[in-house]
């Protein structure tokens, strides 16, 4: 029988409201649109990886993801031990897996079925050492053959192992004998297809979380005159495998197998979530697409080829809107289901951000989405931090764009 480790006494403790503000200065006030009162306006360094060191099961790769301290600095103030944290664009699984950490129950839905593919086999977990024995106990089919030409990205002797663990993984999910071993490798497989470092299959390329298309990078390759490389994946996969549980505690492997347990992974819309039930989410942190900035489809075409699924079926389904009045009416629509499943006293972190070079501000039109649903707008949060390596590669040196500016609307349903 699986025990969760002893509950430290922070995590016992009641939520601390006044704790999502006394570590910030009131800077303004935004008018709500919808009542008298004006949403208070924080801004400060909230969450930064200074004040906490994010856990190394969270370098999985995926666009528009938020830092792990973002979820963790609202989980650990606004929900105890047990309680269930909930996000509708769960992406690559960080809400999930940082609330798993912190002994809560997690519930995560998104549209793109890669999201679970990405989370689960974390809160799983298997032993590095079954990983090994696992890899090494794959044999390949000398058949395997791909559909598309993929030859700009994989040496031939890679495409190869590719292809057979493809094939193999695609046979085991097939016959109902998929386990968490194979979903682990599923999932390291999928984040290293292709990268600009030698811990990827592929040939130097953009970074993981944005896949180029074939002519795309025929041209990289003619450009840097650079040609594939043979790349042992199973190698690649266990290292890759050794470095996400690297820094994980007896502790953390504990909580994350005990969420496991009872985690609950949805595959569709954030708008209609039935198997959710009411009045049952103490908190949700989420960030939805922000209109259409995000290309879902063009970015995981590859990854989604890797796994069976079609990418443009998967756009299909996910929010990318091209005006805001569409875009609203949309989350309209989510933040109504948001309040059926939210506990009173319960809980929304809305992270949103600045788009079309700052014209247009999320947060403005949130706030009026959220009270019309029935929320009461707590305050407007917004954490300043310096630039990471990625901001500079698009060439953004300042907060002007938004680009590195976490904006959270927080909102609490009535007693």
């Amino acid at each position: 029988m699986l025990v969760r480790p002893r509950p430290t006494p922070a995590a016992k403790r009641a939520p601390n409201t006044r704790a999502l503000t006394t570590d910030a200065t009131p800077a303004e006030s935004l008018p709500s649109g919808q009542t008298t009162e004006a949403v208070r306006v924080y801004r400060n360094e909230l969450w930064t990886s200074k004040q906490r060191q994010a856990s190394s099961i969270h370098e999985i790769s995926y666009r528009a993801c938020f830092k792990p301290q973002l979820p963790a600095y609202f989980i650990e103030r606004l929900t105890r031990e047990g309680d269930v944290v909930y996000d509708p664009f769960s992406g690559r699984g960080t809400t999930a897996v940082e609330a798993a950490l912190q002994g809560r129950n997690v519930v995560a839905n998104d549209a793109n079925p890669l999201s679970a593919i990405l989370t689960w086999p974390r809160l799983e977990l298997p032993s590095v050492a079954d990983i090994d024995k696992r890899l090494r106990s794959l044999r390949f089919a000398a058949n395997a053959s791909s559909d598309i030409d993929l030859s700009m990205f994989f040496h031939r002797n890679t495409l190869y192992e590719i292809l057979g663990l493809r094939q193999y993984l695609a046979r085991r999910h097939r016959e109902g004998a998929e386990d968490s071993v194979d979903r682990w490798i599923r999932m390291v497989a999928t984040n290293r297809l292709t990268g600009h470092s030698p811990g990827f299959f592929s040939v130097y390329t953009l970074p993981p979380n944005q896949a180029v298309s074939s002519e795309n990078q025929i041209k990289i390759n003619q450009k840097l005159g650079q040609k594939p490389e043979y790349k042992d994946i199973r190698a690649l996969i266990l290292r890759k495998s050794m470095q996400l549980q690297g820094g994980l505690s007896a502790a953390d492997r504990w909580r994350l197998r005990g969420a496991a347990m009872s985690a609950h992974f949805l595959v569709g819309a954030a708008a209609a979530t039935p198997a959710i039930a009411a009045n049952s989410v103490q908190l949700t942190v989420t960030s939805p697409p922000f209109l259409d900035v995000v290309q879902y489809a063009r970015d995981n075409w590859l990854r989604c080829w890797f796994n069976g699924l079609d990418a443009d079926d998967i756009a299909a389904h996910i929010t990318m809107s091209r005006t805001i009045e569409e875009w609203s009416a949309q989350m309209a629509r989510v933040f109504t289901e948001l309040y059926r499943i939210t506990k009173r006293g319960g809980w929304v972190a809305f992270e949103v951000g600045e788009v079309r070079k700052g014209k247009i501000q999320l947060d403005e039109h949130v706030v009026p989405l959220g009270i019309d649903a029935g929320f009461n707008c707590e305050a407007l949060l917004i954490n300043q931090q310096r630039f990471t390596k990625t901001a500079n590669i698009w060439g953004v040196g300042n907060n002007r764009l938004g680009t590195n500016t976490n904006r959270i609307v927080v909102f609490r349903k009535p007693r």
